[in-house]
């Protein structure tokens, strides 16, 4: 009888061993795949973001004459490309190809990399990392904004701008954030949860869920 009992304990324990290995291994798969659906997630949304301001950039080319629409391209490639070499570096430009379908202006955006006398183009959405996704469609809606009659003054209204973007970079997307102030003589208002971003800010406030109302004081961080 002992024996017996012995032999169902053991097999048991066996069978709480496996059980234990394949909840683990299974928790595992479970862990991974939700971190990979986030991830797509994330980049789903950057994508969705910049396609609907290149479908923005493309309305306004579509509605202005020739010349105007020769101007405008180029001041949107400008301003795109100062952005992509003011965070990354000199080897990024920005291009728009315009051609001409059944009457209607098609517009092509393109992210040239420069890798040592070699140029490659690629789409936007193909170019390395999704921090230069960010950075474009920052970029673009900027220019947009600059080039577009209804919206004349007034500020800048930024939600999470790059927060896709790595820490090497960020400090560069908040000095171009400034220089685009300076220089545009727009007001910015940016919602962030980025430290960096809020640090260079000159009037920050920081704003906290407290037994489900809203706490918001001004934001004074240490340096």
């Amino acid at each position: 009888m002992i024996k017996n009992f012995d032999c169902a304990i053991a097999d048991t324990e066996k069978l709480i061993n496996q059980l234990t290995v394949e909840y683990a291994m299974k928790k595992s798969i479970k862990d991974k795949l939700e971190k990979d659906l986030s991830i797509k997630q994330n980049e789903l949304k950057q994508l969705t973001d910049l396609v609907d301001t290149l479908e923005q950039v493309r309305l306004l080319l579509q509605r202005t004459s020739e010349y105007a629409r020769e101007q405008i391209k180029q001041q949107i490639e400008m301003l795109v490309t100062h952005c992509l070499q003011f965070v990354f570096g000199p080897n990024l430009e920005f291009t728009i190809e315009l051609n001409e379908i059944r009457g209607k202006t098609s517009a092509e955006f393109f992210v040239i990399s420069i890798y040592d006398d070699e140029k490659i183009k690629t789409k936007p959405q193909d170019a390395r990392g999704g921090g230069v996704v960010d950075v474009i469609s920052l970029a673009l809606r900027i220019a947009v904004i600059q080039n577009t009659d209804t919206y004349k003054d007034g500020p800048l209204i930024l939600d999470e701008p790059a927060k896709h973007l790595s820490s090497e970079y960020i400090g560069n997307v908040a000095q171009f954030l400034k220089q685009i102030s300076d220089v545009f003589q727009r007001q910015i208002i940016m919602v962030t949860h980025n430290q960096y971003l809020s640090e260079i800010a000159d009037l920050s406030y920081k704003v906290e869920l407290k037994g489900g109302v809203s706490d918001i004081t001004v934001y004074n961080p240490v340096h």
